[in-house]
């Protein structure tokens, strides 16, 4: 019996380079298996497949181990943030509050 195939994407952008891989998959692939399969890691032997951040057209999966793929899926592989963007906008907010008193 021939198994069926569905097409995705896998998508990583790294800080120099950014990579989409289209693929064919069976159905009933989980996230994870895809993601193996792909080959992403080959390309960017620095991310720890088991353990990134993984998506789906921008939602977080929380466990990409059991979600099963659909045909047309953007698997979005997510870089760890450098700083807490909140973290960054307060600082930014107490900088710009400083430089105003100076100049009053």
């Amino acid at each position: 019996m021939v198994e069926s195939l569905i097409e995705v994407e896998v998508v990583y952008a790294a800080v120099d380079r950014q990579v989409l891989l289209k693929l064919a998959v069976p159905a009933g692939s989980t996230l994870l298996a895809t993601l193996l399969r792909s080959g992403i890691g080959a390309q960017f032997p620095e991310l720890d497949l088991m353990n990134c951040t993984l998506g789906i057209f921008g939602k977080v999966v929380t466990d990409p181990g059991s979600r099963v793929v659909q045909a047309g899926d953007r698997i979005e592989v997510y870089r760890p943030l450098l700083a807490d963007p909140k973290e960054v906008r307060r600082l930014r907010a107490a900088k710009a509050a400083q430089a105003k008193a100076r100049d009053q």
